[in-house]
């Protein structure tokens, strides 16, 4: 009997609760299919590896944690909205270095999950608007005026699970491995 993939991918990355409505707005607007109805689960994110691993085992699992547990909160600011090659309208994190330092980490622990499948080079961003949806950086950066720049906390690593009608949060570490808040 042959064994079928799961439809969708897993991937993890870093929540931006402070970005959580706008974001939230856009993938509606996009494809509502992707809104999640788990309430931990965090549409902004900044991305540290994706496709990650279809089904991790436990001991796939614990080299997260350990990642994590061995990195620290920091704080980052969102200001700058850029457009990469491709249309994708993003938000730049400064400083970008810590992200930049856990992808390389988790891409060393799991090569078999290099970022973008090998076909972009990883560059830290959180992702606000595509030019195909009728977006460009002047109205994209008038639609985020009332809420840029945001001084974030980036707190914690969450695996995701991301597919149409089925997004949801499958695991979540704090960084430095202080207990994760009951609530968010």
């Amino acid at each position: 009997m042959t064994r079928r993939a799961p439809a969708g991918h897993s991937v993890l990355v870093v929540p931006v609760p402070e970005l959580e409505t706008y974001v939230l707005e856009r993938t509606r607007h996009y494809d509502d299919s992707f809104v999640s109805a788990d309430p931990a689960f965090v549409h902004a994110h900044i991305t540290l590896l994706a496709p990650f691993l279809a089904e991790p085992s436990a001991s796939d699992l614990e080299r997260v944690a350990k990642i994590t547990e061995a990195a620290s909160p920091w704080t980052y600011d969102l200001a700058a909205v850029e457009m990469s090659a491709g249309g994708n309208i993003h938000l730049a994190p400064e400083p970008a270095a810590p992200f930049a330092a856990l992808t390389a980490e988790l891409t060393a622990a799991f090569p078999q999950c290099p970022p973008y499948g090998g076909r972009f080079e990883p560059v830290p961003h959180l992702t606000v608007d595509h030019v195909a949806g009728g977006a460009d950086l002047e109205s994209t950066r008038k639609s985020l005026a009332p809420v840029l720049p945001a001084r974030c906390r980036a707190d914690r690593i969450s695996l995701q699970w991301y597919a149409n009608h089925g997004c949801r949060l499958i695991a979540e570490w704090s960084l430095g491995g202080a207990p994760l808040p009951a609530e968010r």
